[in-house]
């Protein structure tokens, strides 16, 4: 065939296929139907295990750049005096040492957390050795030994009406809060962009109000014991940029025998718990999707081998008059393709619009659910083609094999 008749051809069987599908509307109708539920548990369900998963990969890049210390096991919630950095700054292979700080800022109530220290005032430069880059999109930055100044993630202004130049009483006082619960005045300088991941809900002090903010959270007796300002809930320890995480573990190990008093976790374990996380939701949500997929399989199956049966004659007089048994196959096979992948986008838009939807009628300072990715649609896309592809490979064997001088028999 010329190039010049393939258009006419590729045309030609369009319109035949459209024939062929209106000849049993209804029929087509329900089979077209069973892919696009199927196409739309897929995306939506998809989506949800998109959005967890990068969550989770945010995750994964915090802990597989960086060696979590803290107290050793069994002295949950103990604090380590700052001195222990510099110890553990001497060990080989360490880079830089940040001392870390989480507070509630709403107690007994909205956790949002004040740190972590790798990514506010002049700590911010541990994005240089791989922990996450936060961009402030209005306001500026803290700078560093500054002292009463704030920098809000997205979700934490929209949560609580902030923006630059903004002040706020922190932590917020609970409705049961006891007459000697203290507060502090901020003012917010920043906020950060929106990227997605967790890091940016937070509001992010200097070291020095965290400290601060940590004392008001420790019991009278333990306040009075000891000074907080030379103190801290844990460490951020850093190699080199790119350093791999077998070598983090080694470096946890040798924090471990070296510095006494702390207890270094192996970033391995800690991403390989969130990569486990990970698979598991998504096989749960894809397994789901899956089985509407497959459901709606079996209905291309029955309504291809439906049309079979109702065009034995048409498929006897094809062949009689030169049709190859290459190109019955083909015409079944393009036919049930077609089906899947009308399927396909009607599901995938479907799914994408309820998602666009659900994520535009978030409440503020709520995250959002569903994430649709260049992964996913090709995923969805693919599947609800190749999925009327498969399912229509025996009804096109079968059309493709009939005698044609039994064919045009049938009545």
């Amino acid at each position: 065939m010329s190039p010049i008749n393939r258009p006419k051809e590729a045309r030609a069987q369009m319109m035949e296929i459209l024939r062929n599908l209106g000849r049993r509307k209804v029929r087509s109708a329900i089979t077209v139907s069973g892919i696009v539920i199927g196409i739309f548990a897929l995306t939506t369900m998809g989506a949800l295990a998109e959005h967890f998963n990068a969550l989770l990969d945010l995750g994964v890049s915090y802990y597989a750049t960086s060696v979590p210390v803290g107290a050793p096991d069994g002295q949950q919630g103990a604090l380590l005096p700052l001195a222990k950095g510099a110890e553990i700054a001497a060990v080989e292979g360490v880079k830089a040492v940040y001392p870390s700080y989480s507070i509630m800022a709403s107690p007994g109530g909205d956790k949002i957390t004040l740190g972590p220290p790798e990514i506010i005032g002049n700590l911010r430069d541990a994005s240089a050795y791989g922990a996450p880059k936060m961009t402030v999109q209005s306001g500026r930055d803290l700078t560093a030994g500054e002292r009463g100044d704030l920098v809000v993630g997205p979700a934490f202004a929209s949560n609580h009406n902030l923006k630059a130049g903004d002040q706020v009483d922190l932590p917020f006082r609970p409705a049961d809060a006891k007459p000697d619960f203290a507060t502090h005045r901020f003012l917010v300088v920043g906020v950060l962009a929106k990227t997605g991941n967790g890091l940016v809900n937070g509001a992010f002090v200097s070291d020095a109000d965290a400290r601060m903010l940590l004392a008001d959270t420790l019991p009278p007796a333990v306040r009075n014991a000891l000074d907080v300002n030379t103190m801290t809930q844990g460490f951020a320890v850093y190699a080199a940029r790119g350093t791999s995480t077998d070598e983090l573990d080694r470096i946890a190990a040798r924090i471990n025998a070296q510095v006494s008093g702390v207890q270094a976790q192996k970033p391995s374990a800690l991403v390989a718990n969130f990569k486990q996380t990970g698979t598991t939701f998504t096989a749960v949500m894809t397994g789901a999707a899956l089985l509407a997929l497959i459901i709606g399989g079996l209905s291309v199956v029955n309504t291809m081998f439906m049309a079979v049966a109702e065009r034995v004659r048409e498929i006897g007089l094809k062949k009689a008059v030169g049709a190859t048994t290459r190109h019955i196959m083909g015409e079944f096979l393009l036919e049930a393709t077609f089906i899947g992948a009308l399927g396909g986008v009607v599901g995938y838009g479907i799914g994408v619009l309820i998602t666009i939807i659900a994520n535009g009628t978030t409440p503020p300072g709520q995250a959002t659910l569903f994430l649709i990715t260049v992964r996913l649609t090709v995923l969805s896309l693919g599947f609800a083609i190749a999925l009327g592809a498969v399912a229509g490979i025996l009804p096109a064997w079968r059309a493709a094999r009939l005698d044609p001088v039994t064919a045009l028999r049938n009545e």
